[in-house]
């Protein structure tokens, strides 16, 4: 049975290797000291930012974690679901979709008027759940690293 629940701080060795594990998907790596802080702000209600846990047979199998922030464009904030990621066991089981459904609850009952998150044009695999439960809005992502 797949269950939803926000993360707790003794989760944090669960967490560590699902969060490496999307680290590495896109040939990323980060220093300790920037999982530390992350994992502490997924932690503390006085952040906007937040995770949930997918458990199969109470383990933790998936990760999402999502933010909230301001717009000009509405009154309530956006939500902007920033890191999805399941285990390579759990995948086509429905938990990235129970995942991304449960930031929808959450984000709506946090008066969000909006969920979004972006994707690499490689990742067709995730691409093919996104298309269903989401539509794509167009947009081109620039940036700019100021470090």
């Amino acid at each position: 049975m797949l269950q939803i629940r926000s993360f707790r701080p003794d989760d944090r060795e669960a967490w560590e290797p699902l969060w490496q594990g999307y680290l590495t998907f896109y040939k990323s790596s980060l220093p300790a000291e920037v999982t530390q802080t992350t994992w502490r702000r997924l932690n503390d209600p006085a952040e906007p930012m937040h995770g949930l846990a997918a458990l199969l047979d109470g383990r933790i199998v998936g990760i999402v974690h999502y933010l909230y922030h301001r717009s000009t464009w509405t009154m309530g904030d956006y939500c902007y679901l920033q890191d999805l990621f399941t285990a390579e066991e759990a995948r086509g089981r429905g938990v990235g979709r129970a995942l991304i459904e449960a930031v929808y609850e959450r984000a709506k009952a946090d008066g969000a008027s909006r969920v979004y998150w972006l994707t690499h044009e490689t990742n067709t695999s995730a691409q093919a759940l996104y298309d269903k439960v989401a539509s794509r809005s167009g947009f081109i992502q620039y940036r700019h690293l100021l470090g």
